[in-house]
């Protein structure tokens, strides 16, 4: 039965995976001389992707957050998040910026807080009583200096809760993932669709904004909503054999 499953913050990626694997036997108490039977588990196979060790800060309060400020950080959730012009602790909310793209690198220069508008829903952060924002640069944009802001995190009446280890790389995606090679890294730095091109590398170059359909990665066809320019791929054995751009 086809399955249309949107991605959003709440199921991050393919890239957060559970590898730990517990493998043991079990024996009966006080039958030792019982022989003990063969297990028939088998191991699966891991990829290259599935090896890669995806730093987490677990920040539990603002000054957690803080320590990002003066360092670059990689989107991860993209296509997810909205960004803001920034000035003097301040997002201005009415006028969006754009959206942040898969593996974009930001250098981080202040962490604050804000109230978000009443009345509409803003990135897919919620808004609490106030939000938590990272403003940023662009390093590799036109203009590196301008500023902007992203949502990142909420307060309530529990506390705070941040989102950071789910949508962005504190590590360099090109070094954690170079078993990918700079051909493919070209694409996907491109953000464009390619045939070969694995989910994992389809979804940071379109966005976590998709449709599944099927339930077995990488032998299905996910259809990449793409900031608004549908893309649906087609999977075969873990890479991708046919792109159809579909009509807005």
């Amino acid at each position: 039965m086809e399955s249309k499953t949107k991605v959003s913050l709440g199921v991050t990626a393919a890239f957060v995976l559970m590898i730990g694997v517990r493998v043991g036997l079990i024996y009966r108490a006080n039958h030792e001389d019982v022989p003990v039977v063969g297990s028939q588990y088998t191991k699966p196979k891991l990829s290259d992707d599935d090896a890669v060790f995806l730093r987490k800060e677990r920040p539990d309060s603002l000054k957690d957050e803080r320590a990002l400020i003066g360092t670059t950080i990689w989107v991860s959730a993209a296509g997810q998040m909205d960004y803001y012009p920034y000035a003097k602790h301040h997002a201005d909310y009415g006028r969006l910026a754009g959206t942040l793209a898969g593996a974009v690198p930001l250098l981080v220069t202040d962490v604050f807080e804000q109230v978000p508008p009443k009345g509409r829903a803003l990135a897919r952060i919620p808004a609490g009583q106030k939000h938590v924002l990272l403003a940023f640069t662009l390093p590799k944009s036109g203009d590196a200096k301008a500023e902007y802001a992203v949502p990142v995190g909420y307060y309530d009446t529990d506390g705070y809760t941040f989102f950071t280890d789910n949508i962005f790389f504190y590590d360099d995606p090109h070094v954690l993932y170079k078993h990918w090679g700079p051909a493919m890294w070209a694409h996907v730095d491109a953000h464009e669709a390619v045939l070969g091109m694995s989910e994992n590398q389809a979804m940071l170059a379109l966005g976590q904004v998709m449709t599944l359909h099927g339930e077995k990665i990488g032998d299905r066809s996910v259809t990449y909503d793409n900031l608004g320019h549908p893309i649906t791929i087609e999977f075969e054995g873990g890479k991708a054999t046919k792109i159809t751009v579909e009509k807005q």
